[in-house]
């Protein structure tokens, strides 16, 4: 793949989890998106949101591979399909592709402990995890995708995780409010770790408003940059994200709440905007959909 991909406007596809929840896909427990992929009467449902996010645009379908995580399935008591959903999760996606040959695949290596908190485990261990992730989705991506990741150990861990597969890798920050990582460490100190595999960082899962005050700082690393934006009221809601998941086990927006301002007319407005700015990397995440994606698509 060109490392130089980015560089140019592209297209990226919306938030899977949300949108598969949207389209009927029951609540299980806390596995989310993973549910769609263990239970295989809901194959076609995963199938058919990639493919009506490539109609609508996007040019870079993300694997659902969310919530494939060990820590995710082993807290459900389904370590033992590790393997299988995430294999699984790869041959859905690269059916899509085959439907659609200009598409490239990212295979998304989400974080790999809790989700919008900074994983305080060992080093050796993020590593191993995202290796294990890695390794079965090689098979069926163009490039890597570290998706919401909160720290920037967590980014460190990961590129060495993937270092063996030889592939491109894009950077999703997440920043729940203000201007720091969940770990409190700016965006300018992943510049230290980043490496010529670089394709560009983006803010994912991220409000409009928490982008643009971090905008300057994104454009600082002097690389490709970009979004991934969500609908989500707050990704940092009272008692912590993983207490209140814990407690309702079942759709985030719950308890995140889903914004009713961000139609997808304003979402154009938005992107726009922030191509203005210098964005090239243009997608959505939790609660962007793809009438969202195709009003951004214009912005081609």
């Amino acid at each position: 793949m060109d490392i130089n991909f980015f560089k140019k406007i592209r297209i990226l596809d919306g938030g899977m989890g949300q949108e598969l929840l949207a389209r009927g896909l029951p609540s299980n427990s806390t596995l989310w998106s993973a549910n769609a992929i263990l239970n295989e009467e809901y194959h076609p449902l995963v199938l058919s949101a990639h493919i009506d996010f490539i109609k609508a645009g996007a040019e870079i379908i993300v694997t659902n591979t969310f919530a494939t995580r060990q820590k995710r399935l082993n807290d459900n008591n389904i370590g033992d399909k590790f393997n299988y959903l995430n294999k699984k999760a790869g041959e859905i996606a690269l059916s899509a592709k085959k439907k659609f040959p200009h598409v490239f695949v990212a295979g998304g290596l989400p974080p790999q402990n809790l989700t919008y908190e900074p994983d305080e485990r060992d080093e050796d261990k993020i590593t191993e995890n995202f290796k294990d992730q890695a390794r079965i989705l090689n098979a069926y991506a163009d490039f890597f995708y570290f998706d919401v990741l909160s720290s920037i150990k967590e980014f460190k861990c990961g590129i060495s995780a993937i270092k063996e597969f030889k592939k491109p890798y894009l950077v999703g920050i997440h920043i729940s409010d203000s201007t720091k990582l969940p770990s409190g460490e700016k965006i300018s100190e992943i510049k230290s770790i980043l490496d010529d595999n670089l394709l560009g960082v983006m803010l994912s899962c991220v409000s409009p408003e928490n982008y643009e005050i971090n905008l300057d700082e994104l454009k600082k690393l002097n690389v490709p940059f970009g979004f991934k934006l969500n609908g989500f009221i707050t990704t940092k809601p009272k008692d912590g994200y993983t207490a209140n998941y814990l407690k309702t086990k079942g759709n985030p927006n719950r308890f995140l709440g889903k914004r009713k301002d961000l139609t997808p007319n304003k979402i154009f407005e938005i992107a726009k905007k922030f191509k203005e700015a210098g964005a090239t990397i243009i997608g959505g995440c939790c609660e962007t959909g793809p009438a969202h994606i195709k009003e951004m698509a214009k912005l081609k």
